[in-house]
Order: structure tokens, then C-alpha cells, then sequence
């Protein structure tokens, strides 16, 4: 099994190009079953989540084809309706073939997809979208089967913001007959992005971005040509990545309007940024000061950015309070960080992080994607060397993460 390697102390300077975003590539990928034909998207990153979503939509009758960053699917031999569990339990992003079969073939049988590192996450919201919209849902070992003839429009509120619900209620909401109003909607960027494609398919959408989302219904809709949005989690990551080590880089094709809460914490913590229509430039302080930090829907603080700026709050001067508000269990990287010398107290959804002198090397174990990503900016700026095991997190959201560190000057290789 992989592992990452970093030698830290080096601060990273130079520029680095942002990929397309995975979690607006997943939904939008998925949305080609809406309609019968050839459907081409462009900056699609190379992740092992997109790979996991392409060989489900090949399993269900998609022709895949991938030439780099551009994926074409083929949606017009479309045939089966089944999500199985083997494929379901790789990624829980899978669920979000539920709208898209039940629209387009009145039917849908999908793997329940269980819990996570991260908490449980269910999907209760999202069947209860579909019940409003008409489907009959069924539970059966361990898996949902939804059916119905042609969805009929309704209005729906989410007893809680979120994102995967939004989006799956959204896509199914699109093919109903009549109006359909989804209120206490996500508001990401994602969700707008994906809105947008939709639309671009012949959709009528108004409101996405905002918590009251208006859906007319269409008859069907017609193949699209898109491109995937910049990863703001990526993004935020790279910023946070030459804050600590006291760089300078400048970060391009990226979406500066979708970063505002990250940069605004960084420059509360002494950082020193420049943004562009496309770049953000981050030039760090010899040494950051502590922020607090609660995690929001958006537009408020990620939840995917609170381990990465953990790691930078844990060699600031001071104390800071992050409070995680979105997902319960996201702390399991704090242990981790305590044995590379970090000082870290937790109290419920709290971390209280005294900032210490500095980081010392070890070998740590990484727990989940963002947790990989926290202990990879731990060691950029830990003394000696750093040993990151079950990196394999790391490719499901980061693509070729240490060959852009690595360009930025930082020691850092993956090993066998």
C-alpha cells in the first residue's frame, strides 16, 4: 500500500493550477442519464471517485470514453436500473443515480450506502424528496427501490441543508410533471454548477445558489457539453499549504468567489492575499496568528477545509476554538496531529487548539480524505520527516497532489 513521504521546512513558492472540482464532476457525471445520447464534459479530474462513478455508469449500460481531462458518456444504450452494493460501498456519491433512473426510467433499485469515517450521513432526505414527488420507496436488504410512473412536481423542504439530497431531489425534480419548489436547498457552488448543466439540457431552473431552488418540469431533455467547475476544497488547501510554511504562490485557474470564507480566516490569521478575476496570490507570514473557526453550510466555513486549517492552527501563536458543525466523528485526525506534537483538546463538537513552536516528523495514519490532506500541510512544516499512511484517501479528491507540491518546491514522494 502507498505511503507519502515529507521532509519538512521548505516554503513553498511558484504557481499551481486548480483541477476541475470532484464533488461538482460527480453529480454532473451522473446527470447524463437524464437524457439519451452522447454527453461530453471537459476538466473532469483523474480521482479514483470519478473512476468509481464511470464503472457504475458503465455497469448500468453507459458508454465511457476518456481522453485526459474530457469524458464523452454515451447514455443511449441505457438499460439497467441497478446500483449494486459493490459498487455503492466504493463511494457514497453513488446514491446519486436514485434521481436520474427514477426520472428517466420510472424506476431505480440502489445500495444503501451505509456510514463513514466522517459520520453517518444518511439519505433519509433524500428518499423523502422522492416520495413527495410521487415514488414509492421500498427498503429491502440493504438496498432502496424507488418506482413510479412520471414524477409529479411538488414542493419539498429539507428538514437540514444538504448537498447530495439537494442535488438528487433537483435532478429527479427536472423530468416531473408541473412546478416543484425545494426549499431549505444547499446552496455550494455545486449545486449551482450542476443547475446550470441541467439547464444547459433543456431544464428549468431558477434559484439555484440560493435556499429556495423552482423547478419546472420538461417532457425530457437533450445531451450537453459542459465544463467542471475549479475545486474550491483544493483550492482552499493550496492557500492553506503556503500560509504555513510561510510561502508564496500563486494559485491559478481557480474561482476566487467560491474561497471567501478561507481567505478571510487566512488573512485573520496574518496572511497576505491578492485576488484576481482567476488567481488568488498567498504570501505567508513568518508566523500565523490563531483564528477561530466554526464550519457553515456555504457560503460559511467548509467543513472540508476545518482538519486542513487545524494543521495551521496548531503552529500558530495562541489559542483557537474550532467548532465542526456539519458532520460528527471529523476530529479523528487530532490524534494523528497529537503525535506529531500538536496540542489539542476536545470537548464534544470542540477542538481547542494551543499553537506550539513546531511540528516534529512521524509516521501518522490518514483516516479520510481531508484528514490526508491536514497531515500532509502538518508535515510540509514539520521538522524531519513525515511518513503518511492509507494515503490511497488522498486520490479519491486530490489529483496529482504531490507532483504539484513537489513543483512548488516542497520534499515530498509517494512510496511502496
Amino acid at each position: 500500500m502507498d505511503k507519502i513521504l515529507i521532509r519538512g521546512g521548505n516554503p513553498l513558492t511558484g504557481s499551481v493550477r486548480i483541477s476541475g472540482s470532484k464533488n461538482a464532476a460527480l453529480p454532473i457525471l451522473f446527470s447524463s442519464l437524464l437524457a439519451s445520447g452522447s454527453s461530453r464534459y471537459r476538466r473532469v479530474p483523474r480521482l479514483r471517485d470519478i473512476d468509481s462513478t464511470l464503472g457504475l455508469l458503465e455497469t448500468l449500460g453507459v458508454g465511457v470514453a476518456r481522453n485526459g481531462p474530457e469524458v464523452t458518456l454515451d447514455t443511449s444504450g441505457l438499460e439497467r436500473w441497478e446500483a449494486p452494493y459493490d459498487l455503492v460501498r466504493k463511494m457514497r456519491a453513488s446514491v446519486l443515480v436514485l434521481g436520474p433512473l427514477l426520472a428517466r426510467l420510472g424506476r431505480a433499485r440502489v445500495s444503501l450506502p451505509g456510514g463513514c469515517a466522517i459520520g453517518a450521513r444518511p439519505i433519509d432526505l433524500h428518499l423523502k424528496g422522492m416520495e413527495a414527488l410521487g415514488a414509492e420507496i421500498k427498503l429491502d436488504h440493504g438496498y432502496v427501490t424507488a418506482s413510479a410512473g412520471r414524477l409529479r412536481g411538488a414542493e419539498f423542504t429539507f428538514d437540514r441543508v444538504t448537498v447530495t439530497g439537494t442535488e438528487n431531489v433537483l435532478m429527479a425534480a427536472v423530468l416531473a410533471e408541473g412546478r416543484s419548489v425545494l426549499r431549505n436547498a444547499a446552496r455550494e457552488p455545486e449545486v449551482t454548477a450542476l443547475a446550470e448543466v441541467l439547464n444547459r439540457m433543456g431544464a428549468r431552473i431558477r434559484g439555484a445558489g440560493t435556499a429556495e431552488i423552482v423547478v419546472e418540469g420538461v417532457a425530457g431533455l437533450h445531451p450537453v457539453e459542459a465544463e467542471i467547475i475549479p475545486d474550491r476544497i483544493e483550492t482552499g488547501t493550496f492557500l492553506a499549504a503556503a500560509a504555513v510554511t510561510g510561502g508564496k504562490v500563486e494559485i491559478r485557474d481557480c474561482e476566487p468567489r467560491h474561497v471567501g470564507a478561507v481567505i478571510d480566516k487566512l488573512r485573520r490569521a496574518g496572511a497576505e492575499i491578492a485576488v484576481g478575476e482567476r488567481t488568488i496570490s498567498v504570501c505567508g507570514p513568518p508566523r500565523l496568528k490563531s483564528v477561530d473557526v466554526q464550519t457553515q453550510p456555504y457560503p460559511g466555513f467548509p467543513t472540508d477545509m476545518q482538519a486542513q486549517f487545524m494543521a495551521l492552527m496548531s503552529v500558530a501563536d495562541g489559542v483557537s476554538v474550532i467548532a465542526e458543525t456539519i458532520f460528527e466523528n471529523r476530529f479523528i485526525h487530532v490524534s494523528e496531529l497529537s503525535r506529531m506534537g500538536a496540542d489539542i483538546v476536545i470537548s464534544g463538537d470542540t477542538a481547542t487548539v494551543r499553537g506550539v513552536r513546531r511540528l516534529s516528523g512521524a509516521p501518522v495514519m490518514a483516516s479520510d480524505l481531508r484528514a490526508s490532506a491536514c497531515l500532509v500541510l502538518a508535515g510540509l512544516v514539520a521538522e524531519n520527516t513525515t511518513l503518511i499512511h492509507r494515503v490511497y484517501h488522498l486520490d479519491r479528491g486530490y489529483e496529482a497532489l504531490e507532483e504539484k507540491f513537489s513543483a512548488l518546491g516542497a520534499e515530498i514522494r509517494r512510496v511502496s
